[in-house]
């Protein structure tokens, strides 16, 4: 299909983790509510919209929040109950969608191009929602265009509880009065710099040089004129819950050190939640595998509340090896598998973490990402080599796949 004569569905569940919690406790309906963690250390990972109507956001120290708007009822988050309802819609959607992308645990892409030669698209669309909305009773938003940033776009502007159509050509003129906020990948610093050039709309953006945004902004510049202009080539990507990712260590000795081998099973996760946050993805399962001295393998897996974060994950995979490697024989290989993977952003876990905690996270990410995983770990997975020499050497070389 070409680019321009396509059909992109954007939708998006409405203030979600606040919508299931309300769907469970109608007492909690038209109140300024937030989702997260208590104390005045904790962070809010949603708030409803009464509450937004006092400036709060999510990620929004607690204590903060609660000086905005002091009548606010915090309550602790549920991400089980989350990623029950999320795919709850998840089924709903795949059941009549051609192809879909679930970009994270409350947003997904439907791409029907070509559908309009059997059936009106947006009143297929329109329907679409509302069995969303009939079947699992959450609020969702729907925007419809051409391509997925301007349908994206369209749901944030109809928000909440809405639906719009920008028919073919249009989309242009929908952008033009728009702040460079609303564009997608704009974030505080970029609108900021804009702002100080003096670009607070879309359509003053557009009419700039590509070589002057490119000057100020590297690459990134003609990505944003691009944008400003209605264009995005990017494809609804089918959806799969059988994406993964895994590691594996086989020793050169067999070994029953159940201590050096949780040192590297931290080492592990670390390295692959890293990826997972890399990627901006999420994993709702997580799973061990062993293998004996006699080559019998064995391997556990746990469904969990989606997550990239390293200390839920290490958490899961340390009880899941305990309960694995119960035979008193030796083992000659472990590893981990983090499993049915969506696009997603919730890096950390919002509902324990701290704030110092989140900032401690994307400190290490940041420094990770600019001179190499290997230069920034915890102490329990430091120098895993050097550990498992002081350990006899009962490991020897240990092998990453």
């Amino acid at each position: 299909m070409p680019i321009n004569n396509r059909a992109i569905i954007h939708l998006d569940l409405d203030a979600f983790f606040v919508s299931v919690e309300q769907l469970r406790d109608e007492r909690l309906k038209g109140i300024p509510l937030l989702i997260g963690g208590g104390g005045m250390r904790g962070v809010v990972a949603s708030c409803s919209y009464e509450a937004r109507k006092f400036g709060i956001h999510s990620a929004m120290p607690t204590r903060m929040a609660l000086r905005l708007c002091p009548d606010a009822k915090v309550i602790s988050g549920d991400m089980e109950a989350y990623s029950y309802y999320s795919r709850m819609v998840t089924e709903v959607i795949a059941e009549d969608a051609p192809l879909f992308e679930k970009a994270s645990v409350d947003e997904f892409y439907v791409d029907v191009s070509g559908m309009d030669k059997y059936y009106d698209t947006y009143s297929w669309s329109k329907q679409l929602r509302k069995r969303i909305i009939s079947e699992t009773g959450l609020p969702i938003s729907m925007g419809l265009s051409v391509n997925k940033m301007i349908s994206k776009v369209v749901t944030g502007e109809y928000k909440p509880n809405g639906e719009k159509y920008i028919e073919r050509g249009l989309e242009r003129a929908f952008l033009a009065p728009l702040s460079v906020r609303k564009i997608p990948m704009v974030g505080e610093k970029t609108a900021q710099f804009l702002m100080d050039m003096g670009v607070r709309d879309i359509r003053t953006l557009r009419e700039m040089p590509i070589k002057m945004l490119e000057k100020a902004f590297g690459k990134n510049g003609r990505i944003l004129w691009r944008k400003a202009n209605a264009i995005d080539d990017s494809r609804v990507e089918s959806y799969s819950e059988r994406k993964s990712i895994s590691t594996e260590c086989t020793f050169d000795q067999d070994s029953m050190n159940v201590k050096g081998m949780k040192v590297i099973l931290v080492a592990m996760v670390e390295k692959l939640c890293h990826k997972l946050r890399q990627e901006q993805k999420l994993t709702s399962c997580v799973a061990v595998k062993i293998r004996y001295t006699n080559f019998d393998t064995e391997t556990k897996q746990r469904h969990v509340p989606y997550t990239s974060s390293d200390q839920i994950v290490m958490k899961e995979i340390i009880r899941l090896f305990d309960q694995l490697y119960t035979r008193r024989m030796q083992l000659r290989l472990i590893g981990v598998r983090l499993s049915s993977l969506v696009h997603g952003n919730y890096q950390i876990n919002l509902f324990e973490d701290t704030e110092e905690t989140i900032r401690l996270y994307q400190a290490m990410d940041n420094v990770k990402n600019k001179h190499g995983i290997n230069k920034i770990t915890r102490a329990a997975a430091m120098d895993v080599s050097s550990r498992i020499k002081m350990d006899n050497n009962l490991f020897g070389a240990a092998k990453y796949a």
